[in-house]
């Protein structure tokens, strides 16, 4: 079975592909995993709806879009990112203090990783769809990916404070992990921009080179 990517046309079906079932199935056992052993549970509930949304949204449109095997691979690396960083909430995060001592930081940037990687990794999978299921100018299938990152990062940003707000009224600014920077969010969308921008940059010489 051969490694798909958006431009190839066709797509072996979930049951006939041997690497989504093992995406799913090491996705399921880890995400039971943050959990079973999270010390917030509440916590972990929360930064987990929008992991519920996602997957219900890939479940329920499956068949009448299926991504590549490329995108499906984008999108398990940034889920597995995201769920790690709710076990423990990504200011807590072990792995982000592992860092931090290694490269003597100031703080945890467990959290500047995850939006860059929304906009490196998630980038591709939108798109594909633009490419796939529109006949728009090919200059806006590359720059509406960068668009929708910012725009969703932005969204992002919004609802996390909102639920702060409601939920973590005493202690939102913990919930919030901005560990004392007050141009968090803003630093945050403007790292999942520059992923996104290296990916469709990445896109565009690769096709470029293909033509040649």
């Amino acid at each position: 079975m051969a490694f798909t990517f958006a431009t190839d046309q066709e797509f072996t079906h979930f049951r006939k592909n041997p690497l989504l079932i093992a995406y799913v199935a090491i996705f399921a056992v880890f995400w039971a995993y943050t959990g079973f052993h999270t010390p917030d549970l509440k916590n972990w509930w929360l930064e987990n709806s929008l992991t519920f949304t996602a997957i219900i949204f890939l479940v329920s449109f499956y068949k009448y879009f299926r991504f590549s095997d490329f995108s499906y691979t984008c999108m398990f690396l940034f889920m597995m990112l995201h769920v790690y960083g709710s076990q423990y909430t990504y200011a807590e995060n072990p792995f982000g203090f592992w860092v931090k001592d290694q490269l003597h930081l100031e703080r945890n940037h467990y959290d500047r990783l995850v939006h860059f990687s929304f906009g490196f990794l998630l980038a591709y999978p939108m798109h594909e769809v633009f490419l796939r299921k529109t006949s728009m100018h090919p200059f806006f299938k590359y720059v509406l990916p960068i668009d929708l990152t910012v725009s969703f990062g932005a969204f992002y940003e919004l609802l996390e404070w909102s639920v702060a707000d409601v939920f973590f009224p005493q202690g939102g600014m913990a919930y919030l992990g901005t560990q004392g920077d007050v141009w968090d969010a803003q630093k945050d969308i403007a790292v999942a921009l520059l992923g996104a921008l290296i990916t469709i940059l990445a896109i565009v010489f690769t096709r470029k080179k293909q033509s040649r």
